[in-house]
């Protein structure tokens, strides 16, 4: 079968790694790709919401199933998009619908959906430019740190954690006044949650699922977690705490129904889900869902699935999840996002990479994308993720430090402590 994958980043190469392994698969197809998923497919030169492009590539390729991986031609409707479609609504996406992708649309609806089917999270209220007064009282009614979470997508910049009162009221309304835009016309206000984060995913069909490994990600830019946050700056998979006493908890509390609650609502899914967790001893609460895989978590989640991953799609597209089971690599897998030098901030595209002999590790390409001279160059803020297994994250991250040692653009960065607080 001929399958098409939407997106460019790191997540988008490891899923277009491991379908290039599935004997079902004929022919592999991305758009718009990067330079690394030229090696394992073939590149189309147009964006993951050119929804006429999409038409016309499922027609001209004879695509059979469509996986979708970033959030925005979700949220844009690119599923409702095909289905409607009379030529290529017989065509399987992986991928939720626009409706069932506003769980990460809309803070606001993650929030009321979760209340709805008690799975837990924290206390929250939503502030809007007609209930100020109200909102502040809120605020005042919580511990600091006070955490303000822009409603829509703000491209992960959308979330102020303030120790100060005073400045979360008027970061509030700087907010409401539109600082993050139309994503920030509400603003979700939550209880602030402690613990230590992790993330969980499952592909589900809708009625049934399968649980994808978890993983730690790092999201600030500086070692020991300071500084700016960024898109991620590296992951590890197993997380070492997370045992099976706190999975079960995980899986009775949150992932089902979770599952059992969008089935309930008459939310039709299929796709991924992706669990933003808050871990406390064996218990969890919910900081967020996303409606797809995270970047850069899929690249050691993938690495860890041994399962064909194209016949898990097909099963999620078919309705028969529950006739599958998932075979797990039982190693750990750690990677290490590699940055062009002023990212989160400002930074430069265009930067050629040289990328030596790395055989303990994949190396996933992010930003990247081949110039008009055949060169790799950055195309992005995360430009490289590499991949490594070992019997334990030093081993895996050892492994990872020692490949980046044979890569080098001008400007690299990286951290050289992922892991360190597990």
């Amino acid at each position: 079968m001929n399958v098409l994958v939407l997106g460019s980043g790191g997540r988008e190469h490891a899923f277009a790694w491991k379908l290039a392994q599935s004997p079902l698969l004929t022919k592999l197809y991305i758009a718009p790709g990067n330079a690394g998923t030229a090696q394992v497919g073939i590149n189309l030169p147009f964006a993951a919401t050119d929804f006429a492009a999409i038409k016309q590539a499922i027609l001209d390729l004879h695509i059979s199933l469509v996986l979708v991986g970033p959030e925005d031609p979700l949220v844009k409707g690119v599923h409702d998009f095909i289905v409607g479609d009379e030529e290529i609504k017989h065509v399987p996406v992986i991928g939720p619908k626009q409706y069932a992708a506003t769980l990460e649309g809309s803070k606001e609806f993650a929030k009321e959906f979760m209340i709805r089917h008690a799975i837990p999270t924290a206390a929250y209220f939503t502030a809007t430019p007609d209930n100020i007064q109200e909102s502040f009282y809120f605020l005042s009614q919580q511990k600091p740190p006070f955490v303000l979470k822009a409603d829509g997508l703000a491209a992960g910049k959308g979330v102020l954690i303030i120790d100060d009162l005073e400045l979360a009221k008027r970061e509030l309304e700087s907010m409401l006044n539109g600082k993050f835009g139309a994503a920030s016309k509400k603003v979700v206000i939550e209880e602030c949650l402690h613990g230590i984060e992790m993330s969980i995913f499952v592909l589900t069909d809708g009625s049934h699922y399968v649980t994808l490994p978890e993983a730690k990600d790092y999201k600030r830019i500086g070692e020991g977690d300071a500084g700016l946050n960024t898109g991620g700056m590296g992951a590890v998979s197993p997380v070492p705490f997370c045992n099976t006493e706190l999975l079960q908890y995980i899986d009775t509390h949150i992932i089902k129904p979770t599952v059992d609650g969008l089935h309930a609502d008459g939310i039709e899914y299929c796709g991924f889900i992706f669990f933003g967790l808050m871990v406390s001893g064996n218990t969890a609460k919910v900081i967020e869902y996303n409606v797809r895989m995270g970047d850069p978590e899929t690249e050691v989640v993938i690495p860890r699935i041994q399962s064909d991953l194209l016949a898990l799609c097909v099963a999620a597209a078919n309705k028969t999840l529950h006739n599958q089971t998932i075979q797990l690599d039982s190693r750990t897998a750690t990677t290490v996002m590699l940055v062009s030098g002023g990212y989160p901030g400002e930074y430069v595209n265009g930067k050629p990479i040289t990328i030596g002999n790395t055989p303990d590790s994949i190396v996933f390409h992010a930003g990247t994308k081949t110039s008009e001279n055949h060169a790799v160059v950055t195309n992005g803020g995360r430009v490289i993720a590499v991949t490594s297994y070992g019997n334990n994250k030093n081993d895996a991250l050892a492994l990872s430090y020692n490949s980046i040692k044979n890569i080098t653009f001008d400007g690299m960065y990286y951290r050289k402590d992922i892991g360190f607080d597990l």
